[in-house]
């Protein structure tokens, strides 16, 4: 806040001559406008409004599948681009078409961003021509800056609010780029650098031809931490989400990268070691799954304190960059006879409303109804959070359910169990089963061996039998088709693989949508507070996910065939929506009089397992380098 003289005087005369003055006083004298924005914000994604959400207005024009949207920073402009190369400019209230850019890319556009403090003026699309445009509306349609420096698709652009002039680029040629529009640029010259990350520089392809090595490392998403704009985040075609730090790193040119990539291959990790982090869930960091996996869209939360994924044929997950561990398969706590607790006492003193949760869930689980159980028993847990049988109830469930990284988010759930009660000789043992589950045969039999150790008047109990069988007839017979540590055709670095080995567990995961038939589906986060995520889907539909219980609040019908594109207004209760149709679509909270849903949908078990269960059909050829980005026809 800064104080003029005449302001300093008005103060004077206001409170006399008093020493000291409260800020909170003066702040709450001023006329402040940003007070209104600031409860805006907050009720952004209000209980009220999530629930009367339906279809405002489809906005037309398009001649092709619209593959990206982008809010202006005032919220009051919507940027579309679309597989017909036109970029187009929308009021986002009064919904008229304010411009229509005929642009000259000769491929489907894939991204588009204002260029922050430009006042909406200037926008930047990339393509799968391998260009990049810069337009300012408000000269012509001709692009005022071009660049051909990718040999591949390119996927997604980035900017930052504090770089006004600067962008980056992500391509499936593996590299990303940075560009500072006040620079000269002349494409793959020696004195242009632009390239920050190679990741062909750490994987590469062996026993390939090599016109087939560059397609081993694709760039598929990037973002930048709004609040430290020096982090940015990279997805590739694997399941791990790559985290920089740009003040570690130096620019090189395109002829540099690609000359040592020819050259040298294992020794030329160029990036310091300390200045990346990289981001898996556990149950994927050491498994090669042959499906295809791709991490399809990637942001930073609005503080900048959280990283949210959508991986292709996976869920999508959180993750917490400042206080995320690498994952832990087993480390049992210590056992201490001084400290033993009495899970049966603690389970007879539950609260009336935990003890509805927890029976209502056990209802669930007996029946067969898991995504319920699971649901009441995330509930009980957020109201009594230190009952470890309650974790174990939901590692049972989860583990039945088996949906895509079930069971070993159940043997996350079995080690909360154990440290709250050490003692808890049922979460020893489904803790067992569930590394025998993941493969983990050696850390089963450590499991199980000290089991029999610390609770040997069951050592000999039918279901301990059991499970030492089943642990021996694995050691025996190891399914190695579905575990290895590195695939058998990628060679890493020495950086890759301590970044591989070192990546870090995910917070939370969200799931019931299906993302496998297109490599640009998007998860945002839903209002300024981050209490809600939505994302798109194979089904064309759009979800609404709870932060609180991970839970599914609202799923709405968006498109007829695929959901891809979901971006919230950035302060108020607005999103646009958009995949294979040809349309847009705006959703805003709709009066409370006579108020008739006509797009929500009863979303069910089954619909949520028929989601699930086509995230192992896997539409894609794992040798296909290019998968669909459309609808089938």
């Amino acid at each position: 806040m800064v104080f003029t003289s005449r302001s300093l005087e008005k103060m004077k005369r206001k409170y006399g001559d008093a020493k000291v003055v409260n800020a909170a006083v003066l702040l709450s004298e001023r006329t402040n406008f940003d007070l209104e924005s600031t409860v805006r914000q907050r009720l952004q994604t209000a209980p009220q409004f999530i629930k009367r959400l339906e279809l405002e207005t489809e906005l037309r024009g398009h001649n092709g599948c619209v593959n990206c949207l982008e809010w202006s920073d005032n919220g009051k402009l919507l940027a579309s681009a679309s597989d017909d190369f036109h970029v187009m400019i929308w009021d986002g209230f009064s919904h008229k078409r304010v411009a229509d850019v005929v642009t000259p890319h000769q491929g489907n556009i894939f991204s588009v961003k204002f260029m922050p403090k430009s006042g909406n003026s200037t926008v930047v699309t990339g393509a799968a021509d391998g260009k990049i445009y810069v337009f300012d509306l408000n000269r012509s349609d001709s692009p005022t800056w071009t660049c051909r420096c990718h040999s591949r698709r390119v996927k997604r652009l980035a900017t930052a609010p504090e770089t006004p002039f600067v962008f980056w680029s992500a391509a499936e040629d593996g590299d990303i780029l940075e560009f500072d529009l006040r620079e000269p640029h002349k494409c793959m010259s020696n004195e242009c650098k632009v390239s920050l990350i190679c990741l062909k520089n750490f994987i590469s392809s062996s026993n390939l031809v090599s016109n087939v090595v560059a397609s081993s490392a694709q760039a598929k998403c990037i973002a930048v931490n709004p609040r430290r704009p020096e982090l940015i985040a990279v997805g590739a075609n694997d399941c791990y989400a790559r985290m920089y730090d740009r003040r570690m790193m130096k620019l090189n040119t395109l002829w540099t990268a690609n000359e040592e990539r020819i050259n040298s291959f294992m020794d030329r990790d160029t990036i310091p070691k300390n200045s990346v982090t990289y981001f898996c869930p556990g149950h994927l960091r050491k498994q090669y799954d042959k499906r295809y996996k791709a991490i399809t869209y990637l942001t930073f939360s609005p503080d900048g304190k959280e990283l949210l994924v959508n991986m292709g044929a996976e869920q999508i997950y959180l993750y917490d960059i400042n206080n995320a561990r690498e994952p832990v398969f087993l480390d049992l706590p210590p056992l201490n006879d001084r400290e033993i607790v009495n899970s049966e006492a603690i389970r007879k003193n539950l609260p009336e409303d935990v003890e509805a949760d927890q029976k209502l869930g056990t209802d669930f689980l007996e029946n067969e109804k898991y995504i319920e159980a699971i649901y009441q028993y995330t509930k009980a847990i957020q109201k009594a959070p230190t009952c470890a049988f309650l974790y174990l109830n939901r590692a049972i469930a989860l583990v039945r359910r088996n949906w895509c990284g079930d069971i070993y988010a159940g043997l996350r759930d079995c080690h909360t169990a154990l440290w709250l009660d050490p003692t808890y000789l049922k979460a020893h043992f489904r803790l067992a089963r569930a590394l025998l589950a993941l493969n983990y045969i050696t850390e089963a039999a450590q499991c199980l061996a000290e089991l029999k150790s610390r609770f040997p008047e069951y050592a000999q109990s039918y279901g301990v039998q059991m499970l030492e069988q089943d642990i021996d007839r694995a050691v025996k017979h190891p399914n190695s088709s579905s575990t290895q540590d590195t695939p058998e055709i990628y060679d890493l670095s020495e950086n890759e693989i301590f970044w591989r080995t070192s990546a870090k567990d995910y917070k939370d995961r969200f799931m019931g949508h299906c993302n496998t038939t297109t490599d640009i589906k998007e998860a945002n986060f839903f209002g300024n507070d981050s209490n809600h995520i939505i994302a798109g889907s194979d089904d064309g539909n759009f979800f609404i996910w709870e932060r609180s219980t991970n839970s599914i609040s609202e799923v709405f019908s968006g498109d007829t065939n695929i959901v891809n594109c979901v971006q919230p207004h950035p302060s108020i209760c607005l999103l646009a929506t958009s995949g294979i149709d040809h349309s847009i679509k705006l959703w805003s909270p709709q009066p409370e009089e006579n108020f008739e849903s006509k797009h929500r949908v009863e979303y069910t078990e089954k619909a949520m397992k028929r989601n699930q269960m086509r995230m192992y059909e896997d539409p894609f050829d794992f040798n296909d380098i290019n998968p669909p980005f459309c609808a089938p026809s």
